[in-house]
């Protein structure tokens, strides 16, 4: 997730730095009555039907090759075969087979550092957490030298290099996470305080792997990431799935992971620097990077095993068009049951049980008024585990990207009530807003970019593999001003999710508002009703890095 009803510390899918207190209990969730009776229109009772079952404990936290998963996909089935969707998957059915490796690391594994004569032990959970992506039940590294590499970013159209002049072959690779200017708050550099990809800490690690190094740890801090260092210690605990190395021509480093502040502070001084200083050394351009009086050493085993978990596709063929399609997705997967005591199962109800009823509600309104080009509804797996399920669909799409007029992704949505903005994720991205300002003007409502545009929102969910991809997608959901409350109303309401994120506490509760779920639903149905009968084909505004590959698709089909 990695949005707007995270309207949270700053308006917009904020994992941020919320606080993180306790969440007040919500109630069981626990699956709707079978018998419910569904109605044609898009509907809050339908919608909470919907979400009470996928994100209800018998689904066990709809974790990705679980028993979880078996019963979200055939609930999800069920529902496209109710409505009476055709299917998109692989030999005429529903499913996409999506090929993964699952892998958990064993969590008593240390960190032995030599820090300039100072021998001790990070601690996983507490001071770090580490894992790997090769697939290997056994990796690890004997008196690797540390290299602090500033923001681990090598972008040439940036003039920019934190590994130029230095060799890290088989070295550990220390990075700031986000990107450079962003802790010296520099709107010079990059896009100023939006985070690029290059600020992500997945294309951190892909590029300590092409710089040859044994293992790359990420300096946590909340205002960098974006979220306290709880929910790295969640999204890496248990399970870690992945696309099998031959499905992903991305390169992998052997062992990855984050260190707390705390412990980079402490290791920076046993070398004799102080970190802040670091920071700023590492926003200016021509940053050489720093070798660290220090040796790492690890053995980290894992228990892994090759496993598939599925996408579900179901569309509904254009009467008109039906070899050009739109697209509507959410991820079912959530993070599962965790060891422990008290409610360890993760429900998953606002992310995304939310987005997954929520493009059922859209299909169904379709049904009723059968489109021009076809429209696909597609359910997609393992995004907590790093957009997977959407990487393989579109490595192996159902339906044409060239021919695939764009997409709308719905992940986490607001049950915070109507509100008199929309939150538009990289606002400025493509001409898909503006069908969706038009749709948004009926409404009455404005549009505005995320809050905190240094959160990189547009690459943490699916719609992000599309449009690297070139096929213009679109994230966007109800804001923070709230129609009941105004914007103070907003910040609470986000404030309170932000204690519930990746927690069992994200369950359904007494406070959702569905007024507003249901005006999102209607606006989102308004603009891929737009893209299914209007016959234009959007792309991305001029200057946009996508631009390129979508005209490169089109120029194919013309």
């Amino acid at each position: 997730m990695r949005s707007s009803l995270f309207l949270a510390c700053a308006g917009s899918l904020l994992l941020v730095a919320c606080s993180r207190e306790p969440a007040a209990p919500a109630a069981d969730a626990t699956p709707a009555p079978a018998d419910h009776a569904f109605q044609p229109a898009i509907d809050a009772d339908d919608f909470r039907t919907l979400v009470t079952t996928l994100s209800s404990d018998e689904f066990e936290g709809r974790a990705p090759g679980s028993a979880g998963e078996d019963k979200t996909v055939d609930y999800i089935q069920a529902q496209f075969e109710r409505i009476g969707l055709q299917p998109g998957g692989d030999n005429d059915t529903f499913f996409q087979t999506v090929p993964m490796v699952e892998t958990t690391a064993d969590e008593s594994t240390v960190l032995r550092l030599d820090s300039n004569g100072n021998a001790r032990e990070l601690k996983f959970g507490t001071d770090m957490v580490i894992g790997t992506r090769t697939g290997q039940p056994e990796v690890g590294v004997d008196d690797s030298e540390l290299v602090f590499v500033g923001y681990g970013v090598n972008a040439p159209e940036q003039d920019w290099n934190d590994y130029a002049g230095i060799d890290v072959t088989g070295k550990t690779v220390v990075i700031l996470v986000n990107d450079p200017g962003f802790h010296a708050k520099d709107e010079s550099l990059f896009e100023g305080h939006r985070m690029t990809y290059y600020g992500r800490w997945t294309y951190k690690f892909e590029e300590a792997a092409r710089q040859g190094a044994a293992a790359a740890l990420i300096i946590h801090d909340t205002d960098g990431a974006s979220y306290g260092w709880d929910v790295v210690k969640n999204s890496w605990s248990g399970a870690q799935f992945d696309l099998r190395a031959s499905d992903d021509p991305e390169p992998r480093i052997p062992a990855q992971g984050w260190i707390t502040g705390e412990v980079a502070k402490q290791l920076f001084a046993e070398s004799g620097l102080d970190l802040q200083a670091q920071y700023a050394a590492a926003n200016k351009r021509g940053f050489k990077a720093v070798p660290l009086k220090a040796k790492l050493s690890f053995d980290l085993r894992s228990s892994v095993s090759e496993k598939s978990s599925r996408n579900v596709i179901g569309y509904l063929p254009g009467s008109e068009a039906p070899e050009e399609s739109v697209i509507y997705m959410a991820h079912w997967d959530h993070l599962g049951k965790h060891e422990g005591e008290g409610d360890t199962i993760y429900n998953g109800a606002v992310d995304n049980a939310t987005g997954v009823a929520g493009i059922i509600e859209i299909a169904e309104a379709f049904k009723a008024t059968p489109p021009k080009r076809s429209v696909v509804f597609l359910a997609v797996t393992l995004e907590e585990s790093g957009l997977l399920g959407s990487k393989f669909y579109v490595a192996q799409p159902s339906f044409p990207l060239e021919k695939t007029v764009g997409v709308i992704n719905l992940d986490a949505m607001s049950v915070a009530g109507r509100a008199r903005d929309v939150v538009v994720t990289g606002k400025g991205n493509s001409a898909l807003e503006d069908l969706l300002k038009a749709r948004a003007d009926a409404q009455q409502r404005t549009l505005v970019e995320e809050g905190n545009p240094a959160g990189g929102y547009y690459f943490r969910s699916d719609h992000f593999n599309f449009a690297k991809a070139g096929v213009p997608a679109l994230y966007a959901k109800g804001g923070s001003d709230l129609l009941d409350g105004g914007t103070e109303a907003g910040k609470a309401a986000g404030d309170e999710y932000g204690r519930r994120y990746h927690q069992p506490a994200d369950e359904i509760h007494d406070g959702w508002k569905f007024d507003g779920i249901v005006e999102d639903l209607e606006l989102l149905y308004g603009v891929g009703q737009d893209l299914a009968d209007g016959g234009q084909w959007p792309n991305w505004y001029e200057g946009n890095p996508f631009k390129a590959a979508r005209d490169a698709q089109r120029a194919a089909v013309q």
